[in-house]
């Protein structure tokens, strides 16, 4: 399996799709802008709540923030220089925050469900989330990035499962996903059936299609390749924080 290069990926990247057609096609904007959405509402649930919201309406929030968001008057103004989808989304998040929300406060909420959001899902995990040194900012950074890795991990797994070899990465994925792992490769050869030296080949295969899965995904969420050289810098930086 081979990865498009990075100048191919930039001609369908979703927010690539979305700034492209802001102006022009807002429906297909709008879609791209709504699977993007789809995959990362998660740190912004977090953000609202590590700046003070309840789990009710951090839930609320984050739905009237999408609901906004998604609405086709709000993509006229997008534009190539908007960036990483990444601080694309915390701007527009403060903003709502700050102003929107503060407007309807008063009055009683009905919130659109443009999201399919887990609540209870959702607060279970912040609950987990070894959150006491982190400014909201940060938590949201930090969200973000292990995302972006569960959701590049799935798509492996996907791709696994799809031809066949299902089992080989749930041996090998120790491989990718930091799991602890004192076994010798060759325990994992005898379970699987192949050769020592095979399971390391297969192992370093594992690892170069998560790099190219890894570069691909994160390319969805920025303009271009400089910002895909930008934000792999800043994934590494928020990981070893």
């Amino acid at each position: 399996m081979t990865a498009p290069s990075d100048a191919d990926i930039f001609v369908t990247t979703r927010w690539t799709c979305v700034l492209n057609a802001a102006r022009s096609d807002t429906t297909r904007a709008r879609d791209a802008l709504a699977e993007l959405c789809q995959t990362y509402w998660y740190p912004l649930y977090a953000y609202a709540r590590r700046r003070g919201h309840s789990p009710h309406d951090s839930e609320d929030l984050t739905q009237g923030f999408f609901a906004r968001l998604l609405r086709l008057n709000s993509l006229a103004g997008l534009s190539r220089e908007r960036g990483k989808f990444r601080a694309f989304l915390l701007a527009s998040m403060n903003h709502f925050l700050a102003d929107e929300w503060q407007h309807a406060s008063a009055q009683k909420r009905d919130v659109q469900r443009t999201i399919s959001l887990d609540a209870e899902a959702a607060e279970n995990r912040y609950r987990h989330e070894p959150v006491e040194h982190l400014t909201p900012e940060l938590l949201f950074e930090k969200q973000w990035a292990l995302t972006l890795l569960e959701t590049v991990v799935q798509r492996l797994r996907a791709e696994y499962e799809a031809s066949g070899r299902g089992a080989l990465f749930m041996e090998l994925r120790f491989a990718i996903t930091g799991e602890k792992n004192d076994a010798p490769y060759a325990e994992s050869a005898a379970r699987l059936g192949m050769s020592e030296e095979a399971v390391r080949v297969a192992v370093h295969r594992l690892r170069q299609r998560y790099r190219q899965l890894l570069r691909a995904e994160i390319a969805q969420t920025v303009a271009d390749e400089s910002g895909l050289t930008e934000e792999l810098r800043d994934l590494r930086r928020i990981l070893a924080s």
